[in-house]
């Protein structure tokens, strides 16, 4: 009998080291989406101050808010080869520096090349985030709370942009564009801090032969050895297949389905038209009809508040609805809204200045927001970290995260561009008939994958099934 109270006792408490353990490297990837998040945001309450401050001309300003992402589609290219020899945890630790860097190097750049050069270093770190951090959380997480864990990262994405959009309100007041950009550097640091204590990916290590480490890492995360050791076996299987990375992709067509599948999935993600509004939020409330900054950066936060809340909604409803149905929903919300919007923003440039008009683009900007941080915006990195093979993970998943900035790069660069050429009605339009298409491409390719491990999904992957299917 006392022994097994003895037992238990000791179960408990490895039960409870691996939670906190768990927790732990929760807190820390959600860190690195907390930057991530706060870098999108702070550009939007900055922008019109660094405009006047430095005189920029439209053209440049589209070049302030698309070189991060241009860093960024490099990060993702360079982390790649990172987080493939070096591991997950170095490239976070890299990651973390540039924050650092490039938040300190913006704030208190002297002239336009300066504060570019610092962007560019900090889009350096959102690609090593963007790209890292999902993987991660992918290759550490049990397979019923994978897409909650990876929803969580994106949430902290959704809380960054959040906390940016109401750190620039309260600068606003004074025009502190400085510090806007400055505060950035503290979190980063206290990111630098936690990633030293994180263990690597027993993933990766298996893929280097380092199996044993592995193996304590998964005895650290699960609560029996058994649970432990069957994760192992699975992995040993995967890693059956000899090549790997890029050599793999060229001799393996169904390699190179999931890779270009994950890069659709980015190009979808980004062509919903949500960071343009997230980018230049202040421009698009004064076409609305909302004159002064004041009255445009509080409907700036309350956009950021509604991202946030919609993206807790991914987070119940992505283990228990699945993938693929909260995608379709998501994506004919988005077209719905875009193309209210738009309505509303012809009607007002049209001379229509009723007060219900310009309320109502708020709402439909707001549905908007809802409808993607409820579904793409976690979704589609929920999906790329699962539907790439073991031996081609990083390759794929660099693929993938490279898609999401240079698209991100191109619609940050031209969206001031097409408001002047064909008006923000139409730009918003063009968005619209967009996310029709990713409803029917939604419905025709993407695999429903919650509850299955990332080993099943790779062996039905790589005997041929349908990528629709590969998650059956």
């Amino acid at each position: 009998m006392e022994d097994a109270f003895q037992n238990d006792a000791i179960d408990a408490q490895r039960a409870l080291k691996a939670k906190r353990m768990k927790l732990f490297i929760t807190f820390a990837a959600g860190m690195a989406g907390l930057l991530f998040g706060l870098d999108i945001g702070v550009i939007a309450g900055a922008l019109p101050f660094i405009t006047t401050h430095f005189d920029l001309s439209s053209r440049l300003q589209e070049w302030v808010v698309s070189t991060m992402m241009l860093g960024a589609a490099l990060g993702a290219i360079s982390t790649g080869w990172i987080s493939f020899r070096l591991g997950r945890k170095t490239s976070l630790t890299a990651g973390a520096a540039l924050f650092v860097l490039g938040s300190l190097g913006s704030a208190m750049a002297p002239n336009v090349v300066i504060l570019l050069i610092s962007r560019v270093l900090l889009g350096f770190a959102v690609g090593i985030a963007s790209y890292v951090a999902p993987l991660y959380l992918s290759e550490m997480s049990e397979k019923e709370n994978r897409g909650k864990l990876i929803s969580m990262y994106q949430m902290m994405v959704t809380i960054g942009i959040l906390v940016a959009f109401i750190s620039d309100t309260i600068f606003s007041y004074g025009g502190h564009w400085r510090m806007m950009l400055g505060i950035i550097s503290l979190p980063a640091l206290l990111l630098m801090i936690s990633v030293f204590g994180l263990p690597d990916s027993p993933r990766w290590l298996a893929s280097k032969g380092k199996f044993e480490k592995a193996k304590s890492i998964l005895r650290m995360l699960n609560t029996t050895d058994a649970k432990a050791d069957s994760e192992l076996e699975e992995i040993h299987e995967s890693l059956k297949v000899k090549q790997e990375g890029w050599s793999l992709f060229k001799e393996n067509k169904n390699v190179r389905r999931a890779v270009y599948l994950g890069m659709l999935l980015q190009a979808m993600q980004q062509f919903t038209g949500m960071n343009v509004i997230l980018y230049y939020a202040p421009q698009i409330f004064k076409h609305a009809g909302f004159a002064n900054t004041e009255q445009q950066m509080i409907a700036t936060v309350i956009c950021g508040a509604t991202n946030v809340l919609a993206t807790l909604i991914a987070m119940k409803t992505v283990d228990k609805q699945g993938r693929k149905p909260v995608l379709k929903i998501g994506f004919a919300g988005i077209a719905l809204g875009t193309f209210l919007l738009g309505v509303c923003l012809f009607m007002i440039n049209a001379g229509f200045s009723a007060l219900w008009i310009s309320i109502f683009a708020i709402l439909m900007t707001l549905f908007t927001i809802a409808s993607f941080a409820m579904s793409a915006g976690p979704v589609v990195w929920i999906l790329c970290s699962e539907i790439q093979p073991l031996k081609s993970r990083d390759f794929g998943v660099a693929c993938s995260t490279t898609t999401n900035w240079i698209v991100n790069m191109i619609i940050g660069a031209t969206f001031l561009t097409l408001i002047n050429t064909f008006g923000i009605a139409a730009t918003f339009w063009i968005y619209t008939c967009l996310n029709v298409l990713f409803v029917v491409l939604t419905i025709l390719l993407i695999p429903e994958t919650k509850g299955i491990s990332l080993e099943n999904i790779e062996k039905n992957l790589m005997e041929g099934k349908r990528l629709r299917d590969i998650g059956v």
